[in-house]
């Protein structure tokens, strides 16, 4: 069932948020190529960072998400957060491949069964 009415999200309000984000992309441009001294492993999870603010902006602002029912937000945060799960496991994959030298050379085995062997006759 569609809403009976429409929110008209005021002209200068949508200029604000464009001049965010194209602030933002400024500062995701300049800070990956920026020498973070000892955080410069944090280059990533930066961008990243910065990525989900203007996401947020996006739908909250363009998509009209802040002005919508509450059930619309619920989903679209329900889905962000399925989204980090996934990219929580491909980052433990990431991070771990390759880490074989934990493994005992010896193969595994598993418990010694004793061989009964049959009479004989048969």
């Amino acid at each position: 069932m569609a809403h009976a009415t429409h929110h008209i999200i005021p002209r200068p309000l949508l200029l604000k948020v464009f001049l965010a984000l194209v602030a933002l992309t400024i500062i995701t441009a300049l800070t990956g190529q920026a020498d973070l001294g000892p955080f410069n492993f944090m280059h990533v999870p930066l961008a990243i960072g910065i990525a989900v603010i203007k996401a947020a902006l996006v739908v909250l602002f363009f998509m009209g998400l802040k002005y919508d029912r509450p059930i619309n937000a619920l989903a679209f945060v329900i889905g962000l957060l399925m989204v980090g799960v996934f990219l929580a496991f491909t980052l433990l994959d990431v991070f771990y491949r390759g880490d074989i030298g934990n493994l005992s050379p010896e193969p595994i085995r598993g418990p010694q069964i004793e061989q009964v062997e049959a009479p004989a006759g048969h």
